[in-house]
């Protein structure tokens, strides 16, 4: 297989990585701001909280080769781009195999318990282990690395226009999955107890999103409008730039996201202090007050 052949199957693999890390993603971000979060104990609490940080790890990792292929080889193909690749998806199966088992232990033991959810938990990181760890290196031990095979040469213009629009894809799935979580917590009651830090922070963060979606739609936008779908060497200048801008706006919205524990909202009404009773002397045998 052909250098850049490899290097879009890598791309095309993260991109099934980042599918999978996007839905928890989501799910951390809004389970956060559900009803039913105040009544979890600390111990889910903190797992919740160190879940979202490991998929942060693992869409980081996922988004390393593309913002290397862009800004040190200038998007061209390489062997130590294609082995940086292949590093970064397996690192970052790691965090998301453990942020998976917290998130099977809180939604199990929401339902059965934190015997189950401790069961389940463990049961869900052993797959991801042998599925993503085990059987990869057990296959891959007679296995010798066929990139050492290949020569880096001068990548066709073609092969780098596919691999922008694809590093395009790969980082978008999951901005967008963010966009609409912080479109849609805007309309829920948790949102309202928070303090009003929290929503200009919830704002910005908002706003950088959505400048981080602007970005990386603008590539496919330039290929169609402007170059008529053909492949061109302005193209991948231009495209390139705003591959390369889009992370900085996502991580600031991302690291902006107001995620601390929330007040739970109390259901009892203030009573308004009652008056001092008068004494029985004061009223007549009528009912009336003789004041």
């Amino acid at each position: 297989m052909k250098l850049e052949q490899q290097q879009k199957s890598a791309l095309n693999d993260n991109r099934l990585l980042m599918l999978g890390a996007q839905v928890l993603f989501g799910f951390q971000f809004n389970g956060t701001f559900q009803e039913m979060f105040d009544s979890l104990s600390a111990v889910p609490r903190a797992f919740s909280t160190s879940g979202l940080m490991l998929l942060v790890i693992t869409i980081g990792l996922l988004i390393t080769p593309s913002m290397q292929h862009r800004i040190v080889e200038r998007g061209q193909d390489s062997v130590r781009l294609l082995k940086v690749a292949s590093h970064c998806a397996g690192w970052a199966l790691l965090p998301l195999s453990v942020a998976l088992a917290l998130d099977f232990f809180i939604a199990l033991g929401r339902i059965g318990g934190t015997t189950a959810g401790a069961v389940g938990a463990m049961i869900f990181f052993s797959l991801a282990v042998l599925c993503w760890f085990v059987l990869e290196f057990w296959i891959g031990a007679g296995k010798k690395d066929m990139a050492q095979k290949e020569i880096s040469k001068a990548t066709p213009l073609e092969a780098q226009v596919d691999q922008l629009l694809t590093e395009a894809r790969l980082i978008i799935p999951g901005a967008q999955a963010l966009l609409g979580f912080q479109l849609a917590v805007t309309l829920t009651r948790a949102f309202d107890q928070l303090p009003s830090e929290a929503k200009f922070a919830h704002a910005a963060a908002l706003c950088c999103v959505g400048l981080a979606i602007i970005l990386l739609i603008a590539p496919a936008s330039l290929h169609r409008i402007s170059f008529g779908g053909q492949e061109d060497p302005e193209f991948v200048k231009f495209g390139s730039w705003f591959v390369i801008a889009a992370p900085l706006p996502l991580a600031l919205g991302i690291a902006s996201m107001p995620t601390w524990p929330r007040t739970a909202p109390s259901d009892r009404r203030e009573v308004p202090p009652s008056s001092p009773r008068r004494p029985l002397s004061c009223y007549s045998v009528s009912g009336t007050s003789t004041r």
